[in-house]
């Protein structure tokens, strides 16, 4: 096991230095000029050059990539152009938000899909099975924004029952529902459909394996039968789906923060993209990425745990 969690390491670490050389490359070459957007349209050029050189976007593109790695990695993330703030507080702090809103979101939605995927598969082919499964597939292809625009049109402007805007919640349960539901809503029907639909079909093959036949010939009980046959092997690609879905998660986000404007990671990316902001831009995506990797990496530990085969095998 130690020696599959250092592979994975590895892997990642290579994976995350890829993705930081990527990032930066294309945050610099957006068009835009940092100098004349901070200083706005009536500075004279003379002016803008100064602040450029004073913010060292002069230097060679190598330099400043060796300079910002080396910075992010020892924490100096850097200031804010546009904000004038350092970084590393302003991107954590909105990490952090972002992480009680998707966890809210998964944690309503992803039981009620293993839930109904398992239904599904213990009903395959009747109408429960044929219900959930057309209901997944039509969840999948309705984007985000379309739904947020719907929920938030019924529900808020129309009904009043829930603000506009969504912020970051007290501790009272009661406000934390009302903040985090409706941004929540269009990412948990998407996620929905395909974590059930995985989970029917890792129930529908554990259930014609032949473990699971020979547990029936020895007069196991049917609720035996799942709960200590059938869901532990059941639920492998299911743990896998999540994980990938944690990182589709906050690409959602940033729609779904700028419709609800809550203050998360997904809007300050947006800002920063905006205003041209790079410091925050490239803090910001790698942050998500090493988010990515490392959800990635509690799945892969998890399946090796579940499936020894997976620790052994080259």
């Amino acid at each position: 096991m130690g020696r599959f969690l250092l592979r994975r390491l590895w892997l990642s670490a290579i994976t995350l230095l890829l993705v930081s050389v990527v990032l930066f490359v294309v945050a610099e070459v957006l068009p835009g000029d940092v100098g004349r957007t901070i200083l706005g349209p009536f500075a004279t050029n003379a002016q803008v050059a100064q602040l450029n050189q004073e913010l060292g976007l002069d230097r060679p593109l190598v330099v400043r990539y060796a300079g910002w790695l080396g910075n992010f990695v020892t924490g100096d993330w850097g200031q804010s152009f546009l904000l004038n703030t350092p970084v590393r507080p302003l991107v954590v702090d909105r990490m952090v938000n972002s992480l009680l809103l998707g966890a809210f979101a998964l944690a309503f939605i992803v039981p009620v899909s293993i839930g109904l995927g398992v239904l599904a598969a213990l009903y395959r082919d009747r109408f429960i099975d044929r219900a959930i499964s057309v209901t997944g597939l039509s969840l999948i292809a309705l984007p985000e924004f379309v739904v947020g625009v719907i929920v938030l049109v019924i529900f808020a402007v129309e009904l009043g029952w829930f603000p506009v805007s969504s912020e970051v919640p007290s501790a009272n349960p009661v406000d934390v529902f009302r903040q985090f539901l409706m941004p929540s809503i269009p990412l948990m029907l998407v996620l929905f459909g395909y974590i059930a639909r995985m989970a029917r079909a890792g129930t529908v093959e554990a259930l014609g394996s032949d473990y699971v036949r020979t547990a029936v010939l020895k007069g196991l009980s049917r609720r035996t039968l799942i709960w200590r046959h059938v869901l532990r092997n059941a639920l492998l690609p299911t743990i896998s789906v999540v994980s990938v879905q944690v990182g589709y998660l906050f690409g959602g986000l940033v729609v779904i923060e700028t419709l609800f404007n809550y203050p998360g990671i997904g809007k300050l990316l947006l800002d920063s993209a905006v205003g041209h902001d790079l410091p925050v831009l490239e803090a910001s995506v790698l942050v998500v990425a090493v988010l990515y990797m490392l959800s990635n990496l509690v799945a892969d530990s998890l399946y090796a745990v579940l499936n020894p085969r997976i620790r052994v095998s080259r």
